[in-house]
């Protein structure tokens, strides 16, 4: 259940971390509202899956979700390139949350 949890965090992080770019330097209300909640809702998940979790792996991971996400969603929302260098820069990450997966006991 932990693994579940921390997935949610990271993608609580993605939506923080795309929320930064709407706040416009948290400027607007209701943008950095949302994405404040965001904030405590990814590290608090971060917080209860780390009880279990190692925390260099949970942390990993936990990034790696949110760098992943937030690119994908940057290219997506945003215009940002895509080029083979991102597209296996990425793949490395998500090799790298797999490879930590199956390195941890559950």
């Amino acid at each position: 259940m932990n693994w579940v949890i921390l997935v949610l965090a990271g993608l609580f992080e993605i939506g923080w971390a795309i929320g930064l770019k709407y706040t416009e330097g948290f400027t607007r209300l209701w943008p950095t509202v949302g994405t404040v909640l965001a904030m405590v809702v990814s590290l608090g998940l971060l917080g209860i899956a780390m009880k279990s979790l190692p925390v260099g792996t949970a942390y990993a991971i936990w990034v790696g979700v949110g760098a992943i996400g937030t690119a994908i969603l940057g290219v997506v929302l945003l215009g940002e390139p895509v080029n083979a260098g991102r597209v296996l820069s990425l793949a490395l990450i998500l090799g790298g949350i797999i490879g930590l997966k199956l390195a941890t006991p559950a």
